[in-house]
């Protein structure tokens, strides 16, 4: 699969326009509140961004609410926010109704990339998953081709551990439980019985405080009390959820990370978001971006966004 490059290359040829101040700008020209509705699981590399923009540009200012990726299309919409950071892609319906509202589409920016992780507890000695056992795991469909519902451990070839599964993931606002069920659902529902948590930390606590908990979540998010279990391709090979292993398309739950940009067509960016924008496709905001647990955009996807940007550096 090489499903992130080509949607990635796919995206670098809609993003067109005139910034309205580059890299390198007078800080003291550059002043202003950027105001950004959308992604948990951006949260922290926003805040991030947000930092070292106030820092190299004193008179700017982040306003961050992260309440999930769903909530940024109604904020666009509204006019509320310019920016809107999503975990995942937005649904042709959440542009149509931006549109609609604001007589033009949303600005689409990749940002990142990021592998979605399998988790189970610490002392679990399970090492890999097909996506038809992790569906048959958090499913009530079962689209990815198992012929039944896995509840307990000890019917799961590989695992030696006996006992009802608990399930943990994201909630329905958030991106990554919506990319979750495209991809490791193949479409489908999910299970009534899968705890749905607000944030990403959250669900990968709850599998790390239960030896039988199994979850999902951005690989950024693991810690000592969970691991990450392979999961097999196409071709059958275990995957870690590495950055090798997403840049090279293998790994089939990775994803893109974008930034969704309120700009009417033919308008240059106020000079804050045209900052921001410019930060984030540098090599030091990629390099914050991987500091925060994702995965940096390659070097020539990033200089051609730059390019279609209109930003000279990078």
């Amino acid at each position: 699969m090489r499903r992130v490059g080509l949607l990635l290359r796919r995206l670098l040829l809609c993003c067109v326009l005139v910034v309205g101040s580059p890299a390198g700008a007078d800080p003291r020209a550059v002043v202003g509140s950027l105001d950004s509705v959308g992604s948990e699981t951006l949260a922290g590399l926003m805040l991030r961004w947000g930092e070292q923009l106030e820092r190299d540009y004193p008179g700017v200012r982040l306003q961050l609410q992260a309440s999930g990726s769903a909530t940024a299309p109604a904020a666009l919409a509204a006019g509320t926010s310019r920016l809107g950071p999503m975990s995942r892609r937005m649904s042709g319906a959440e542009r149509d109704a931006i549109e609609a509202r604001q007589g033009y589409p949303p600005l689409e920016i990749p940002v990142a990339l990021d592998a979605l992780a399998v988790f189970v507890h610490r002392h679990h000695r399970l090492e890999a998953l097909s996506l038809a056992e992790v569906d048959a795991l958090f499913s009530d469909t079962r689209r990815c081709g198992a012929s039944e519902a896995i509840t307990r451990w000890e019917t799961l070839p590989g695992s030696e551990r006996r006992g009802s599964v608990s399930r943990h993931g994201r909630n329905s606002v958030s991106g990554t439980h919506g990319v979750f069920k495209r991809q490791a659902l193949c479409g489908g529902d999910f299970r009534l019985d899968v705890n749905e948590h607000t944030g990403s930390a959250a669900a990968v606590a709850a599998v790390a405080a239960a030896p039988g908990a199994i979850g999902y979540a951005g690989a950024g998010y693991l810690t000592a009390g969970v691991r990450a279990v392979a999961l097999e391709s196409t071709d059958g090979e275990a995957l870690a959820p590495t950055a090798a292993n997403v840049l090279s398309g293998d790994y089939p739950l990775s994803r893109a990370l974008y930034l969704y940009v309120n700009l009417p067509p033919g308008e240059r960016l106020p000079p804050p978001e045209a900052a921001f924008v410019s930060l984030v496709l540098s090599a030091e905001g990629q390099a914050l971006a991987e500091e925060s647990g994702f995965i940096a955009l390659p070097e020539q996807l990033r200089r051609d966004a730059r390019m279609q940007l209109g930003l000279e550096n990078g």
